[in-house]
């Protein structure tokens, strides 16, 4: 089995519950929605080349051909986990459950907990690697920023994940409007309310602007009134400088 990848490399998590911990970074090709702000060129078959890091945390990249086996990604994880220890393994994008078989196939030969960065909505192919998937970061996508609401998609992947260690970002911009906040808290009300939850204040791109200090606090206020554990935390990953 063969994929074709973006890049491979190691850096710190920049957002949500795992904020600051070492992981490798598998970033795979292709998304099923439109963020308005997404900052990521993961058009499929546009990489006939995959980035990968030479050293953990060196910044150097080897340009290597793809598509990429599963052997061959899982090699490259293992051997940037063996230079410097990682919490875990991220598969980012794009969307990474467009590859589950793929992620199924690497797990196999790697060695340390699987960590999916996803869009929440493909439930179904959450499902197939349920049983290899150690950590699951969800957004909650809104229909201010998708030309189509994922509702009931979010709901049906919430009762698959929350059988593991799920937490749930939901990015908070300027053009955020109270009537999806509230209905995005009530359907987390309803379905995993121990889940911890993430207001992630917009990094401006794409056209969209920062919500105010003001908008935060006032988003928290009513998170809270529904859910047990609500936290304010940006990309901070960009705030330092880190990829």
């Amino acid at each position: 089995m063969k994929e074709n990848l973006i890049e491979i490399f190691s850096s710190i998590q920049g957002e949500g519950k795992y904020v600051g911990c070492r992981q490798v970074f598998v970033r795979l090709e292709g998304c099923n929605l439109d963020c308005s702000y997404c900052d990521t060129e993961n058009a499929p078959g546009s990489h006939p080349q995959c980035e990968v890091e030479t050293y953990a945390g060196s910044r150097e990249f080897a340009k290597l051909p793809n598509p990429r086996s599963a052997e061959q990604v899982a090699m490259e994880i293992n051997r940037l986990c063996q230079e410097v220890p990682h919490q875990a393994v991220s598969f980012t994008g794009g969307e990474p459950l467009l590859h589950a078989d793929f992620i199924r196939e690497v797990a196999k030969e790697v060695e340390v907990p699987v960590f999916l960065e996803t869009n929440g909505t493909l439930y179904k192919q959450l499902e197939s690697i349920i049983d290899i998937t150690d950590i699951i970061s969800m957004d909650i996508k809104l229909p201010s920023i998708v030309s189509q609401p994922q509702w009931e998609a979010h709901r049906k992947f919430i009762e698959v994940a929350k059988e593991k260690d799920l937490y749930i970002k939901l990015v908070v911009a300027d053009e955020t409007t109270e009537e999806e906040f509230r209905k995005a808290i009530d359907l987390v009300a309803e379905t995993a309310p121990e889940t911890l939850f993430i207001i992630q204040p917009v990094t401006p791109y794409g056209g969209c602007k920062a919500a105010s200090p003001e908008k935060i606090l006032i988003c928290q206020n009513y998170a809270l009134t529904k859910l047990k554990d609500v936290r304010v935390i940006p990309q901070t990953h960009k705030m330092i400088g880190q990829i």
